[in-house]
């Protein structure tokens, strides 16, 4: 796909502005919020949206609602991608010293905020979790898309209360769980070892740079993660990575909601995630997606606020070599 003369003169015009130039380089980072590039370009907010929404009409960038919120980030199209691409690698790295520091700021607000949550309630993770849908059912559900194994390797990133290991960690010869909070990594240590797993190995790390080798496993879970995270989508990509071919990424999460109170009440950063979302970024990172399992919120149940949780499977093909008989 390549653009014609109008949309490439349209879409310089979208750039050729300096509040707009500094804006593809934010968004070049990470998705952001509106109020969030407000604050960090120190202007208001009906005027940030009148540039993005310029962008957006050009098709250089992309806005989603979350909840009550709408956020940004650059456009998928490798096309349009490729013109801002071009247009940052040529920018003067000073230009945007001060945007990317006032952005690290509001990202260590960020982490320094869910750290603290997480180490607060570590000791009432699973209650916690369980609150807007049921855990038991989900499980199962899990199970079965795990598929019976038995699995050389499994990784479980953001593993939490290690609830995911002492589930399916008896299917595997061993099992790597990784979490940055050191309180949820204790009681995850308490669990397995009560569990009897003794081929578990539990490490503190960042799921957006696991320093694991790629496709070292052949099961990769990231269970009711997503929704924490500043960049889903990279994290994806690293998870991914992690699967050896013929493996499995499985990914559990909530469907699109709007529940606004869960980002100050517990940290949440999105509300939800579409499958054509997630099936998108699956297929980008060499996965092949199937249609994710949905498992609405029993509304028999006495919980009116409960979410839906979606459940997707990605495996990692197999490369046929062809086999040249000697001639």
């Amino acid at each position: 796909m390549s653009l014609d003369a109008d949309q490439t003169v349209e879409a310089l015009r979208a750039i050729g502005e300096p509040t707009r130039l500094r804006v593809l380089s934010l968004l070049a980072r990470e998705e952001l919020s509106v109020m969030e590039l407000s604050r960090v370009l120190d202007q208001s907010q009906p005027r940030v949206s009148r540039h993005l929404k310029l962008m957006a009409d050009a098709g250089l960038i992309e806005r989603f609602p979350d909840g009550a919120r709408v956020f940004y980030r650059l456009s998928s199209e490798l096309v349009h991608r490729g013109l801002i691409d071009s247009v940052l690698d040529v920018l003067d790295d000073a230009a945007g010293e001060g945007d990317h520091r006032r952005l690290d700021e509001v990202r260590a607000e960020r982490a320094e905020a869910a750290s603290a949550y997480f180490e607060q309630v570590a000791p009432r993770w699973d209650h916690i979790r369980s609150l807007y849908v049921s855990e038991s059912a989900v499980e199962r559900a899990v199970e079965t898309a795990a598929g019976p194994g038995p699995f050389e390797r499994i990784v479980d990133l953001g593993t939490g209360s290690g609830r995911m290991l002492t589930l399916l960690g008896a299917r595997a010869k061993t099992s790597v769980g990784l979490d940055l909070s050191h309180n949820m990594l204790n009681l995850a240590r308490t669990r397995v070892a009560k569990a009897g797993l003794d081929k578990v190995e539990l490490r503190h790390g960042d799921i957006f740079s696991t320093r694991l080798p790629g496709g070292s496993a052949d099961l990769v879970i990231v269970h009711q993660v997503l929704h924490y995270l500043n960049d889903p989508h990279a994290a994806v990509v690293e998870a991914a990575r992690l699967v050896s071919p013929g493996g499995r990424l499985l990914i559990v999460d909530f469907a699109p909601h709007e529940l606004e109170s869960l980002r100050e009440e517990h940290q949440h950063r999105r509300l939800g995630f579409s499958d054509e979302e997630i099936s998108r970024w699956l297929g980008e990172a060499g996965l092949k997606p199937t249609p994710p399992i949905v498992m609405p919120p029993d509304t028999n149940g006495p919980d009116k606020d409960g979410l839906t949780v979606l459940i997707w499977t990605a495996t990692r093909p197999v490369r046929s070599h062809s086999i040249k008989s000697a001639a």
